[in-house]
């Protein structure tokens, strides 16, 4: 049996620079048809888990407008430009603007789709390790974080207090820990 549902036809909600918000009907396989379904598009993001030279992880604290909250998280940001940089320069770009550190020390973890339900986007996941602080932060406009260093023992304890909360970087932290590099 096929599978695959079929597009019929597409209305977009909202399309802009950040988001392609659709409305969609679809074939199902067995012929009939589902409408409304929703979903998106987004740009590809990076999520790096780094360590300091003296085994600490670089996080960041900020605001999150779904939680309506302040969570504490790995680095993280968008893929950019129209040819769309490489994931690896847009983790290491990332990683100094927002925290003002740099490594010579990179690995790809994992790429993974950030929603497939409903998304077609994706995370690539970067472990950088040997960080060193050469620079204060360089955040755009809308940026707000504090950065902050916490030992391994301090983020496990974090995520045990609700207070680490991203999926895609929790899952980042056990393939690290597990050693799945």
């Amino acid at each position: 049996m096929d599978l695959n549902w079929k597009l019929n036809k597409t209305e977009h909600i909202v399309q802009d620079e950040w988001i392609d918000f659709r409305k969609e009907s679809f074939i199902l396989p067995d012929g009939k048809e589902f409408s409304p379904f929703y979903n998106y598009s987004r740009r590809n993001f990076v999520v790096i888990i780094a360590r300091t030279k003296d085994d600490k992880y670089i996080t960041v604290k900020q605001f999150r407008h779904g939680l309506k909250k302040v969570t504490t998280e790995f680095c993280a940001g968008g893929i950019e430009g129209s040819e769309h940089e490489s994931a690896l320069l847009a983790a290491k770009r990332e990683l100094e603007e927002e925290t003002g550190y740099i490594s010579d020390n990179w690995k790809h973890i994992y790429t993974i789709p950030s929603n497939p339900t409903i998304a077609d986007n994706h995370a690539f996941l970067y472990y950088a390790d040997n960080c060193e602080k050469v620079s204060n932060q360089h955040l755009d406009s809308t940026e707000f974080l504090e950065v902050k260093e916490y030992t391994e023992d301090e983020i496990n304890d974090l995520i045990k207090n609700n207070e680490f909360v991203q999926p895609i970087h929790l899952m980042g932290w056990l393939m690290v820990k597990k050693g799945v590099l």
